[in-house]
């Protein structure tokens, strides 16, 4: 077989373990079997299992040809059969399969007027039907049959992976390899056939990603806590927010998409609440809409439906969206389900009065959630909020209720697979926001603080679920990454008439920024650490920690006998001539550079990462 399948598509491949899959399959044959399905070639039984030991009639090889042509869309409209031969009545399950077959040109009756549905296809007919899907006749092949027939298909590489000779009996197995060798295979025209179906190509392979999305099924929206799918039974996979799960955890107002012939289910619980304040262009055509500040896409009729003149949505309303796995709206709902609360920071604080003679006083509270997203949150009153306070906000039909919340601590040690603080579990789905009182804030997964020690001082607030788990948790500045990083090129300081300021250029993600400041820090060249507040304004300043490196791996650093860990987003620039310049820390090395990490000594408990490596050739 072609060794190329690509990176993407194995891991796309191996993460749905919920189908039947041989014990004995590699890596290669996983991907080749979930491309088939994918593509609806061989769909297994009703538990999915594809049983590639069992031989293949020429009924169900005439089904998998129609399954891989431009007709596979164009059985069962009519709800006709055909009586084609005489084995062949109108009632067999096969006859619109076979019928597309012959009028191709792609199979052949026998003289005695039969189609011969339940007898076994060997190797020299499975090739040259397949030869004929690609455009090569007989006339166009060298030789005579069965012998031209199968030099040309070991030419096109279709019989690879196959290891039958002439008067064979095809497997499933067989036919899997088969077609999908036939996807990449020339035609007569020199085109690839799976782009003449319309399928991409990736590496040459069908894309595997872009084959799930045009066969997914969605989205919907789960209006009880079960789904209505066209499978069940055994061997349907899960995944909940991307990760792997069960039709168990399946919640109203979930949304959710599924793959009929790979049997997987997708589910999305992204929602926002909160005041709409716009409808885009207009509520007669509406395409767009804005939620507690943030404009998102409609992304189906049912959400258009809604928030037009004829649903009943209407500006100033609380709503939650529903968002899909694009982060377009699949569905608004308003009353009771709309109930939300959020966990964050505040960024700001704005006061608005409505104008005319019901004029009203709003607070604009920009909150940072701990999911990392920012809304914009309308509270009637003049309630202020500072910027950095830990906030809860609740959500309701009666509108948004903001609340100040006092300190909860937790301490204790994340275990190394970032499942549990001390003895306290984390939720599947656990939010997590690491904070500086300033307002700056970054949103962490749980493995960035797999190991680590956290401090009662270390958590600002956290909320746990009715089993006690954890669900969100606000952290005070335990990973560093809620500063800014790059490389200071030059500083200064004035203090005239009693106004002290300060100026600081250096280069943050390969682009040069000027900072002005009415303070003056004491920074030199070298790696810099920059705390920045909401409004843009410099909160503080200071160096980076140097050393010089031996050696540059992924994930870790040597220098100094001591082993660092690189940041996820390590800025590495090249020096030469008194230039920088950006590169990729896959482009250096200790062997043929001098390398200078820099590492922030910020005190923080998950912090010490190599934040900026400069690079100069030996």
């Amino acid at each position: 077989m072609k060794k190329r399948l690509f990176a993407t598509l194995l891991a796309v491949c191996l993460l749905v373990t919920g189908l039947a899959i041989p014990a004995s399959a590699t890596d290669s044959e996983t991907g080749v079997m979930q491309t088939i399905r994918a593509l609806g070639i061989m769909v297994g039984d009703e538990s999915g299992n594809l049983n590639l030991e069992q031989n293949v009639t020429r009924a169900e090889f005439s089904k998998m040809l129609v399954a891989a042509s431009s007709y596979k869309d164009s059985i069962g409209a009519d709800g006709v059969g055909y009586s084609l031969f005489r084995d062949v009545k109108s009632s067999h399950w096969a006859s619109e399969y076979i019928k597309i077959a012959l009028d191709e040109g792609w199979m052949m009756g026998y003289t005695d007027g039969t189609f011969r549905p339940s007898q076994t296809i060997r190797l020299e007919e499975a090739c040259t039907t397949v030869l004929r899907l690609l455009g090569y006749d007989a006339a166009s092949l060298a030789g005579s049959y069965p012998s031209a027939q199968l030099n040309k298909a070991s030419a096109l590489g279709l019989r690879d992976e196959i290891s039958l000779t002439q008067g064979q009996t095809m497997t499933r197995r067989d036919c899997m390899n088969l077609f999908y060798q036939l996807m990449t295979a020339q035609t007569s025209s020199n085109q690839t056939y799976a782009a003449t179906l319309g399928y991409q190509i990736t590496n040459g392979e069908v894309d595997y990603a872009s084959l799930i999305t045009r066969n997914l099924s969605g989205p919907y929206v789960a209006r009880s806590a079960s789904l209505t799918l066209p499978f069940s039974g055994g061997n349907v996979t899960v995944y909940r927010n991307g990760a792997a799960s069960t039709l168990s955890a399946v919640q109203q107002y979930d949304v959710y998409y599924y793959s009929e012939n790979l049997r997987t289910v997708w589910i999305y619980t992204d929602r926002v609440s909160g005041t709409l304040t716009d409808i885009q262009p207009s509520a007669a055509a509406p395409t767009a809409v804005t939620v507690a500040g943030n404009t998102y896409t409609l992304g189906t009729a049912a959400a258009v439906y809604q928030l037009s003149s004829m649903g009943g949505v209407a500006k100033g309303d609380t709503v939650t969206l529903l968002l899909g796995m694009d982060g377009t709206v699949a569905d608004v709902v308003t009353g009771s389900a709309i109930d939300a609360r959020y966990y964050g920071v505040v960024l700001s604080c704005a006061q608005t009065v409505s104008t005319g003679a019901d004029a009203t006083t709003q607070m604009v509270v920009r909150v940072a959630d701990t999911d990392g997203a920012v809304h914009d949150f309308r509270e009637d009153g003049a309630a202020t909020y500072a910027t950095g306070a830990v906030v809860s906000v609740s959500v309701t039909r009666d509108g948004v209720a903001i609340s100040r919340l006092n300190a909860r601590t937790i301490s204790g040690a994340v275990n190394a697979v970032a499942t549990k603080l001390g003895d306290t579990a984390f939720a599947a789905d656990v939010r997590i926001l690491d904070t500086k009182t300033n307002g700056a804030y970054a949103k962490i997964y749980p493995q960035r603080l797999a190991g680590t020690t956290i401090l009662a001082s270390d958590v600002r607030y956290y909320a746990l679920n009715q089993n006690g788990e954890i669900t969100d948790l606000i952290l005070d500045d335990v990973t560093g990454d809620c500063w800014s990083y790059g490389y200071l090129n030059a500083a200064s300081g004035t203090a005239q008439s009693g106004a002290v300021s300060g100026s600081y250029t250096y280069l943050t993600d390969g682009k040069q920024v000027t900072l002005q400041s009415d303070k003056v820090y004491s920074v030199t060249t070298g790696g810099l650490a920059v705390l920045v507040n909401p409004d843009g304004s410099v909160d503080s300043m200071r160096n980076l920690s140097a050393v010089t490196l031996t050696s540059l791996g992924t994930l870790s650093a040597v220098g100094g006998g001591k082993t660092y860990a690189v940041w996820d987003t390590v800025q590495v620039y090249l020096r030469k001539s008194g230039t920088y310049s950006l590169t990729t820390r896959s482009a250096v090395n200790g062997e043929n550079y001098t390398l200078t990490g820099w590492y922030d000594s910020l005190g923080c408990a998950a912090g010490g990462k190599i934040r900026i490596i400069i690079a100069e050739e030996k």
